[in-house]
């Protein structure tokens, strides 16, 4: 959890394939080998925000790891059950399921999906009003293009990046690869604006291609600016009007500092967030 951060009270109840049920099997693949993808949402009154969005990258990142995806029709009515008309987060866990020890694949498959309900987290106000303060982290995340983008299971990377920081006014790390590219934050996408131009990073090699950050290009594109997904260096970020962050809780948050320099404010931020529900 962040420091600072407060987690609001709210429903709990999981399904695994339909089941309320806290039990998994214990060769389970996602559980062995990290096989298998997820999404995290948020609800609100018990609606499903970008639901469209996240279940099709869902289906996208199954596909790619050549799981069966559950049809919509199985899967949403099991969110909004676990959502039970309250603000909260929704997270979906699809594995390969049960196995035989080794990685080889089951043949058949008996994909396991996994539908549970959390407290929301309730950032504080400065967030929006003054920005975040986020660090480097000297972590480098190894380049593969087979998993690229995709939210996998297998986020050790991350766990260990989380790890180098305890300092309570530090929300964020960024990460680069193992070749010096910016990639993005360990639980948000990055992105930064330089004149009527919206920048973020590549990810055909390493890391996770959000919701949000894919609902913000296509914001940005509306309303007249360019987009360019392209590689950059640390250097390049402080060259930038304004730099964000972005993911399904927090929506866009603006980097105030990194490390110890200050990044530049042009109220980009907050014309993202007015904007982020307007293709619902």
């Amino acid at each position: 959890m962040i420091p600072g951060l407060r987690l609001q009270a709210t429903c709990k109840l999981n399904l695994i394939n339909g089941i309320p049920q806290e039990q998994l099997h214990v060769a389970d693949r996602g559980l062995q080998y990290g096989d298998g993808v997820f999404r995290t949402l948020r609800a609100s009154s018990g609606k499903l925000i970008w639901w469209g969005d996240h279940y099709a990258k869902l289906a996208a990142d199954a596909r790619a790891l050549g799981i069966a995806c559950p049809v919509e029709e199985v899967l949403k009515p099991e969110c909004l059950t676990v959502a039970q008309g309250q603000d909260c987060v929704v997270k979906v866990i699809l594995t390969r399921g049960a196995g035989q020890r080794g990685y080889a694949l089951p043949d058949p498959a008996s994909p396991t999906r996994m539908v549970m309900s959390s407290a929301l987290p309730d950032y504080p106000a400065a967030f929006v009003s003054q920005g975040i303060k986020v660090r480097w982290c000297s972590l480098k995340l190894g380049r593969q293009p087979r998993l690229a983008g995709i939210k996998h299971l297998n986020r050790l990377e991350n766990v260990l990046a989380r790890a180098e920081w305890s300092a309570p006014d530090i929300a964020e790390g960024l990460l680069l690869d193992e070749a010096g590219w910016v990639i993005g934050g360990v639980m948000s996408n990055f992105l930064f604006i330089r004149g009527k131009t919206l920048f973020t990073p590549d990810l055909s090699q390493c890391g996770v291609a959000g919701v949000t950050r894919e609902r913000i290009m296509r914001l940005a594109q509306r309303q007249g600016m360019q987009v360019r997904i392209t590689q950059m260096r640390p250097q390049d970020v402080f060259r930038a009007d304004e730099v964000c962050v972005c993911n399904s809780l927090m929506g866009v948050l603006r980097v105030s500092m990194i490390d110890d320099r200050p990044c530049a404010e042009k109220g980009w931020a907050g014309k993202f967030r007015d904007g982020l529900n307007e293709d619902d």
